[in-house]
């Protein structure tokens, strides 16, 4: 399901970062490296009432000044709220009505967005009067809060909560969602075009045109596949331009809606350590997962052989590559770009695949059997039965005598032999080992 976004806006020391880490309840950010500046960025999840969103913090807003600081700021401030469903308006409680709260106010007005205001530093109920002035910024009732201490959150949340755009249901069982992610310029648009059959998506020679992440759709052999062309991500030290830090921001929401991951890298650069942690995040959140290798049609057929075994050395770096397929492929050519189709489909099925929990444990014993558990003297190590507990990622579940003294180089033996079993050719697949007799 596609989660709404909540952008916090306010001039500086009104309290924005305080509130932010209130509503995200702890929950990890992304978090600009800029770190010490009053450009820190702050990205995360919030739920509240069984409804979850995102929260946008951002710099302390100064309208007219022509500070270098201050206009990036303005600059960022503005993309977020075009990115937001909802815009946030936080004002200090203590201080009255200053003239940038009047000037940002304005400007939310004339926004065309959803805006909410929320008075801050109003720590009593005897304070809570001082919201009253806040009615003159025409932006409809003030609400008081102390997001030091929690006071009034609880009200803010639900009113915001209600002000979010109705959830959207994504939970079609035969739509297949696929996100295109990779750093600039490698051809994710291109590759989304070749794929649509029609030129839908804006394609320049120019790193990070891509904005948005925008859903295009198509049947292919009774299925209905949805991809979504991200915006392309740069390692965060290099990220000089605001938009590169939203444009990250949407790629991590499309892994959050995806089934599949095409990672598209460029064929002469290869994949580079930001393609291994976006690949590495698309894996940990159950996502299938292809690597797309494009401009192939730029490698002279002497260096084939490199390239692959190039592919080969990223394996020994990052082993779990090892169960996710390489295509390689040109966009401008359309060399093998077609392939994608049934490869994707193929990587969603075993994203899905459910094993009887008799196959499982047939293999689980033949695995057993051709290598046992290390035991230790006094110790015995009993792994007694398995079943499979979920999908979407598989998940299988073993329960024993004693889980933790099972090494992870055993269950390393076990996922390997699981996966020669059946496959699961691009799917991520979760093993956990529970001591027999426990809730779990």
């Amino acid at each position: 399901m596609s989660k709404p976004t909540v952008a916090i806006v306010g001039r500086p020391n009104v309290g924005k970062s305080t509130l932010f880490n209130r509503l995200v309840g702890g929950r990890e950010a992304i978090v600009s490296e800029r770190a010490g500046t009053t450009r820190d960025r702050h990205f995360g999840d919030a739920t509240w009432n069984g409804r979850d969103f995102w929260v946008v913090d951002t710099g302390g807003l100064v309208p007219d000044s022509r500070e270098m600081m201050d206009r990036e700021i303005r600059t960022q401030v503005e993309h977020a709220i075009n990115e937001a469903d909802v815009v946030l308006l936080l004002v200090d409680g203590s201080e009255g009505v200053n003239p940038i709260d009047e000037e940002i106010a304005g400007r939310l007005r004339s926004s065309g967005r959803p805006v909410m205001l929320a008075v801050n530093k109003l720590d009593s109920l005897e304070k809570h009067d001082g919201r009253y002035p806040f009615y003159e910024l025409g932006l409809g009732e003030p609400w008081p809060v102390s997001a030091a201490v929690g006071q009034g959150s609880g009200d803010l949340l639900d009113a915001l909560v209600a002000a979010l755009p109705a959830a959207e249901n994504e939970e079609e069982t035969d739509v297949v969602r696929v996100a295109i992610i990779g750093r600039p310029n490698v051809g994710k648009s291109s590759i989304a075009n070749k794929l649509l059959g029609e030129e839908r998506h804006v394609v320049t020679p120019i790193a990070g045109t891509t904005r948005d992440a925008i859903d295009s759709t198509l049947q292919y052999h009774g299925k209905t596949i949805r991809f979504i062309d991200t915006a392309g991500l740069r390692r965060q030290a290099k990220i000089a331009d605001n938009i590169e830090f939203y444009s990250g921001m949407r790629t991590e929401r499309a892994l959050g809606r995806a089934d599949v991951c095409l990672l598209v890298v460029d064929a002469k650069l290869g994949l580079q350590n930001q393609d291994l942690r976006i690949a590495n995040d698309a894996w940990d959140r159950g996502c299938g997962l292809i690597i797309v290798v494009n401009k192939w049609d730029l490698i002279e057929e002497k260096e084939s052989n490199t390239a692959k075994r190039g592919q080969e050395a990223l394996i020994e770096k990052a082993p779990f590559l090892e169960n996710v397929p390489f295509l390689y492929v040109s966009a401008l050519t359309g060399l093998r770009v077609h392939k994608l189709f049934d490869m994707l489909l193929e990587v969603a099925e075993a994203r899905k695949l459910r094993i009887p929990t008799a196959e499982v444990n047939k293999v689980l014993q033949e695995l057993l059997a051709r290598a046992a558990p290390p035991q230790k003297e006094g110790h015995e190590v009993k792994l007694l039965f398995a079943t499979q507990i979920g999908t979407a990622p598989p998940s299988i579940v073993i329960v024993g005598n004693r889980p933790e003294a099972v090494p992870e180089s055993y269950q390393r033996y076990l996922m390997r032999g699981f996966r020669e079993a059946w496959g699961f050719k691009g799917a991520p697949l979760k093993l956990k080992i529970n001591r027999r007799g426990s809730k779990e």
